[in-house]
């Protein structure tokens, strides 16, 4: 039933697809009292604005901004196979491609940033890629999620041992990978690296990954462009000397800087894995 609706929902242009949105987002933000709180709170803790009247500007882009990218992946996921190519618009695919010639295997990392669903799919039309996903606590939600993600040149693969397997082994065949570097791990899976100036538990898979296979790490971000024009795409390679946690996240950092507005602010980075030791800090949110 989802699949069916949210493929009737990608006949609409994008930009109806972003006011509406827009419009969500501002309601989850006054029927959510918790969610409104995180979102607040992370945004105004993250140095990226002076205080909370300076950044209530930035705080009502925020809100429209996460509403567009819930109403968005009705076209990402199940739009025509062409709108993928005519809605990005990418000017550094060229880094890619110096990988490639390189014979390394490619470990692309999308911050929740933007319309990050794009990025992923923009790169499997162009090569064989297996990225990473963990199953959502709504299961009806996964046929959809697992759909959307798996097309073109995509494997999906859940966040578990069988699923990193599978990232080991297409990056011994000098293939693709793709993952969230800013997810929250399991407990076990992180260390406590500062992230915005707060612990946050940081997985060390990224690390693990490249010391056991020599791939290319690459950033990898899509930014909306104003009024549904679509997507500005960006590939940056990330050195070897920055993927230690507490680096990886400065890197995320400043990819996030250039468009604060799109970060996934609302998203629980700060919590305490069940089973996990909390770090010397009051300020990280147990789970629940």
């Amino acid at each position: 039933m989802l699949v069916w609706l949210l493929r009737l929902l990608a006949r609409l242009p994008l930009r109806w697809l972003h006011a509406a949105g827009a419009v969500l987002g501002w309601i989850t933000y006054g029927l959510s009292p918790a969610y409104a709180a995180r979102m607040r709170d992370n945004l105004y803790a993250s140095g990226v604005c002076a205080g909370p009247t300076e950044c209530k500007p930035l705080l009502r882009e925020v809100i429209a901004e996460t509403g567009k990218a819930v109403t968005e992946l009705a076209a990402v996921w199940f739009g025509r196979d062409e709108l993928i190519s005519r809605l990005v618009r990418c000017d550094t695919w060229h880094v890619v491609e110096g990988a490639l010639r390189a014979g390394r295997g490619i470990l692309f990392l999308t911050p929740h940033l933007g319309c990050f669903e794009i990025a992923a799919l923009y790169a499997a039309q162009r090569l064989p890629i297996t990225v990473l996903y963990r199953p959502p606590k709504l299961a009806f939600v996964e046929p959809a999620m697992i759909a959307g993600r798996g097309r073109f040149n995509a494997t999906v693969a859940p966040a578990n041992l069988r699923g990193v397997r599978l990232l080991y082994k297409a990056l011994t065949r000098g293939q693709a990978v793709g993952l969230l570097p800013d997810q929250a791990p399991g407990v076990g899976e992180g260390v406590w690296a500062d992230f915005f100036g707060r612990p946050a538990y940081t997985m060390t898979l990224v690390a693990r990954l490249r010391r056991s296979t020599g791939a290319a790490v690459i950033m990898a971000s899509a930014e909306r462009l104003p009024r549904g024009a679509g997507y500005c795409v960006r590939f940056e390679e990330v050195t070897a000397g920055r993927l230690d946690e507490p680096a990886l996240n400065r890197v995320i950092e400043d990819v996030v800087r250039r468009c604060p507005a799109q970060y996934l602010w609302s998203y629980n980075r700060y919590k305490v894995p069940a089973g996990a030791e909390p770090p010397p800090r009051k300020s990280v949110i147990r789970e629940s």
